[in-house]
């Protein structure tokens, strides 16, 4: 299974009045290694737009495993767990990039769509992005 690592250092905005960081961050974080997964493996976001396809989000989930604080170092794995005709699904695992203590794992799962949101059949509308 292919998988990417992304990092970057959890930063002052991220965190809330307990000094550690919110909750709502890290579905921001998974997009980060969603993207950057997408990127590595040759099928960007702006490039399977551009032929008129999208990536909608239709489903979500988050456990958090122990808490980050400003200026840690995290880094998101991010693996392609389920692809389809019609969906795909991405895992990721969130870590102290320092000493590799898990912090969260979650899930996404998104719709081959048009720009009309109607579903497209990925292997036809996007076949070169679908074999990735």
């Amino acid at each position: 299974m292919i998988q990417t690592e992304t990092t970057f250092t959890a930063r002052y905005a991220e965190t809330d009045q307990m000094g550690i960081v919110h909750h709502s961050n890290y579905t921001i974080w998974f997009e980060a290694g969603r993207t950057d997964f997408l990127k590595k493996a040759g099928a960007s976001n702006t490039a399977i737009e551009a032929r008129g396809v999208l990536l909608p989000l239709y489903g979500m989930n988050c456990q958090y495993k122990s808490p980050e604080k400003y200026e840690d170092e995290i880094m998101v794995v991010t693996m392609l767990k389920k692809v389809s005709r019609v969906r795909l699904c991405f895992s990721y695992q969130v870590f102290n990039a320092v000493d590799h203590k898990l912090l969260a794992t979650g899930e996404t799962m998104h719709a081959w769509t048009d720009r009309a949101f109607k579903p497209v059949d990925a292997e036809k509308a996007v076949p070169d992005d679908y074999s990735t």
